[in-house]
């Protein structure tokens, strides 16, 4: 039964051997620019809006750090609101909209 087993595997692996791993295929060339109707290139455009989306996420940000140091500052040092909280998760969700966003580029 073992001898069985161990001349499967080898006629399988044999088999496997013949077929060498093809490399993937690229593409060839730079990706091609696309333009848009108004004649501008729709990757600058991209970037724009992004550039625009990512400056009001740090504004947003800035004000949520300094409303949360505020109530960190009027509270106790054993109190902790729900609004805090909210808070900290709304900065970390901001935080991380902007890094995704500046690494796609």
């Amino acid at each position: 039964m073992k001898f069985r087993t161990l001349l499967l595997l080898f006629v399988a692996f044999a088999i496997e051997a013949q077929h060498p791993p093809q490399p993937p295929v690229l593409p060839e060339g730079p990706p091609e620019d696309v333009r848009l109707p108004n004649g501008k290139s729709q990757r600058l455009e991209i970037l724009k809006a992004d550039y625009q989306k990512t400056l009001e996420d740090a504004r947003e940000l800035s004000k949520l750090a300094g409303e949360l140091k505020a109530d960190l500052e009027k509270n106790d040092y054993n109190v902790l609101s729900i609004a805090t909280l909210k808070k900290t998760d709304d900065i970390d969700k901001l935080a991380k909209r902007i890094h995704e966003r500046l690494k796609r580029y």
